[in-house]
């Protein structure tokens, strides 16, 4: 599968050829275009490594920050300043975009530093990125967990140099950059430096070799070098003082001359730097090679763990392609916390947790439960030393927790964890902070009034309750179990009982309809508010556009009128963006997989695509990927709630390597599916060959592996009609 990943997937405007049929009815609010980047990466890793252009939103690519529609350009081609480590992946505007110590290879002056060049020869694979600069200088870059090399070729070239900028964060637009507040560095010796930078109140440190030891080594301040000089040290820097600075070396090299920079990162200064970079890449020069082939097979290792059969090279790509996009987020950094002193798990970047929670959590359970387990206790010391659980997590200190985004999404995540009896996680310890998070911000108003506004939150939090009820069962705290089943109740304050919808709110990135088919712990009684099955499946019909007329995307630049528009119409989301991502799975609730299947079957085949505009909106940590995978193997997973949703597969076999085992998803009656051609529908199914009419498994008899055997037919059939997914009313 490795082979077949295309990391430059959803870096550009969204290309995909023309919707049509049901994928044609749904409305795309936010930015098309998958905001993912190209560079090396390692699975859950620290560090990654790109080429930097200074565009939105990930560094790399050429355009301006954007959060409805098609982004605006800012550069026509493809350029670069430099290369930068740390990079988002497919998120949008969450105001924190790294991109610290850029390195920059050049043939110019110093004063130059910080022009592009144009870059080509673009190359990318799981762990490895490169390009080269029209100056004639290419670059290689691969990382390990905590660590970067970098392998320059140069021409000839009387001064060739690299530059470090240790000043540079951010991005090169409009309120973009990251100016660090405090600064280090210094020359140790021949080829060595190291260094610390403190932005957002993170101190990040570095250690550096480079083996350009024939090669003079200097520091320097606003362009300009400090012969002679060995360390520089700023107390407090400001915008309106802050000058570039960083370190260089410089001398004559030949035609294909290499050389090779190593840096090893730390969040708690720089003697862990070295033994980083010592534990990454050994003694010794020329690691570039040896440390892009340990990187290589890890990433083999995981993307193996889920196998599809398809002669289309093109759907082999666009799946391992998700796959990968699935693993590098969020990023796991052991033993190192700078914001407390005590060893053991420690993660940033979950920067789109309302996204990723109800797919790409659930993933990662399944495939590496070890680092699931490692996540949720990383979690739970937030939660300890923060006083509360992080909506969003970044490298930084203090505010834009995402708060508004969602509430007790972590509860969903540990419930999970608990339900799959996973070990490595205190569930005493669990559920105090569990039961502490959800009494914090909109949690208050959910206790004493009964909701909580926006009223999106309401749901999140009496699911949160529910979630969190499964722990104190697990623990066997009756009493919690009875009062927490209580408030899981209040999730219908939430809905007005005359439309079946929610009450009328603010909503994030979405409208009321988007909000309203969320899988909640009591889908009986949500379809009982809304009238009944039939009533229900009317709703949901519309939601998804049936029998509509097909809708005009947001161009450039969309106007408020606009977009007011478009949310009027009340309609799917179609994985341009993530807050319905669960909506298709609804109709088990009611008795129609086969609208399931409908609707996913357009969404699989039409939203997704090779090309570097292969995405229909921003990847959000894979959040979206994840969904892709999840839909295309046939199963979705009902976050919280251990539980698996069926649905016709979009491959004849799938094999996962699952946690407990390795889980076989065989089909009998499958067609190779077209992009815009007809849906296949279960018919029959079965589980070690033991017949199953419900379109729904156990999490753990998903985890432990097994044969699922999957009929399948061009038309609907009874599978599944009766048997309904279970409903947990408190």
């Amino acid at each position: 599968m490795t082979g077949r990943v295309d990391p430059f997937i959803g870096t550009e405007v969204t290309t995909l050829p023309p919707a049509t049929g049901l994928a044609a009815r749904w409305w795309w609010p936010k930015p098309q275009v998958g905001n993912t980047h190209p560079g090396a990466t390692y699975p859950l890793g620290m560090v990654s490594a790109c080429a930097y252009s200074g565009a939105y939103p990930t560094g790399y690519g050429r355009y301006d920050l954007i959060t409805e529609g098609v982004p605006t350009m800012i550069h026509d081609r493809s350029v670069a300043s430099g290369f930068t480590h740390f990079q988002q992946s497919g998120t949008g505007a969450i105001r924190k975009y790294y991109n610290y110590f850029r390195v920059t290879p050049m043939l110019e002056p110093l004063d130059v530093l910080g022009r592009t060049w144009e870059i080509g020869e673009e190359s990318a694979e799981p762990g490895y990125y490169s390009a080269t600069l029209d100056s004639g200088v290419r670059g290689e870059l691969t990382v390990g967990p905590k660590s970067a090399v970098h392998r320059y070729t140069f021409p000839r070239h009387r001064d060739a140099r690299i530059v470090i900028d240790f000043s540079l964060g951010g991005l090169g637009i409009p309120h973009g950059e990251t100016i660090p507040l405090r600064a280090r560095l210094e020359s140790i010796g021949p080829g060595i430096a190291q260094g610390e930078i403190v932005v957002e109140g993170t101190p990040l440190a570095v250690y550096i070799e480079c083996d350009a030891h024939s090669w003079r080594q200097m520091l320097w301040y606003d362009r300009r070098l400090m012969p002679g000089g060995t360390r520089l040290a700023f107390d407090h820097i400001r915008p309106t003082t802050l000058r570039p600075f960083g370190l260089m070396w410089a001398g004559p090299s030949e035609p294909g001359e290499t050389v090779e920079l190593r840096i090893g990162f730390s969040l708690r200064g720089i003697d862990q730097a070295r033994a980083n970079l010592r534990a990454d890449l050994g003694e010794g020069r020329e690691r570039f090679s040896v440390r892009r082939e340990r990187t290589r097979k890890v990433w083999r290792k995981q993307l193996k763990s889920i196998t599809v059969d398809t002669p289309s090279t093109d759907r082999e790509t666009v799946f391992s392609t998700a796959l990968y996009h699935s693993l590098i987020k969020p990023c796991l950094a052991l033993d190192e916390s700078p914001f407390w002193p005590a060893d053991g798990p420690f993660v940033f970047d979950l920067s789109t947790m309302w996204d990723i929670y109800r797919t790409q959590l659930p993933l990662l359970t399944a495939l590496v439960p070890e680092r699931a387990v490692e996540l949720g206790n990383a979690l739970l010391t937030i939660c300890e030393e923060e006083g509360n659980f992080p909506i969003g997590y970044r490298m930084a200190r203090g505010s834009d927790r995402f708060s508004r985004q969602g509430s007790a999404l972590a509860q969903t995540f540990l419930a999970d964890l608990c339900q799959l009896g996973l070990p490595g996680i205190d569930w005493d310890w669990a559920l105090v902070n569990m039961h502490a998070d959800l009494r914090r911000t909109y949690g208050e108003d959910f206790l004493l009034r009964g909701f909580a506004e926006p009223i999106s939150h309401t749901l999140d939090l009496a699911h949160g309750y529910w979630c969190t009820a499964k722990v104190a069962e697990r623990v066997g705290d009756r009493a919690l179990v009875e009062q927490f089943g209580a408030l899981a109740a209040q999730w219908i304050n939430a809905f007005d009982v005359a439309t079946g919808l929610l009450r009328d709110s603010t909503f994030y990135e979405g409208s009321k309809f988007n909000y309203s088919f969320r899988l909640l712990h009591d889908m009986r009684s949500r379809i009982d508010l809304a009238g009944g099955d039939d009533a229900f499946v009317g709703m949901l019909d519309a939601f998804f556009g049936f029998g509509a007329e097909p809708v005009v995307q947001p161009g450039i630049r969309p106007s408020l009128e606009e977009l007011a528009a478009g949310y009027a119409l009340g309609r799917f989301e179609g994985l341009n963006n993530e807050p319905d991502m669960e909506a298709p799975w609804a109709y088990h609730y009611a008795g129609r997989p086969d609208r399931t299947a409908e609707v996913v079957h357009a969404a699989v085949h039409q939203q997704f695509g090779t090309g570097r505009g292969g995405l229909p909106g921003n990847d959000d940590s894979g959040g979206l990927s994840s969904w892709y995978v999840w839909a295309s193997l046939g199963l979705f997973p009902v976050a919280g709630q251990n539980r698996f949703l069926l649905n016709a597969p979009a491959f004849a076999e799938s094999r996962i390597a699952m946690g407990g085992g390795e889980l076989e998803i065989e089909t009998t009656g499958f067609v190779e599916p077209r992009r815009d051609g007809p849906p296949q529908y279960v018919q029959a199914a079965t589980l070690n060959g033991d017949p199953i009419d419900r379109t729904w498994l156990r999490g753990d008899e998903v985890h432990r592996g097994g044969r699922l055997r999957i009929e399948l037919g061009p038309e609907p059939s009874a599978w599944g009609t009766n048997a309904r997914p279970p409903s947990f009313p408190s």
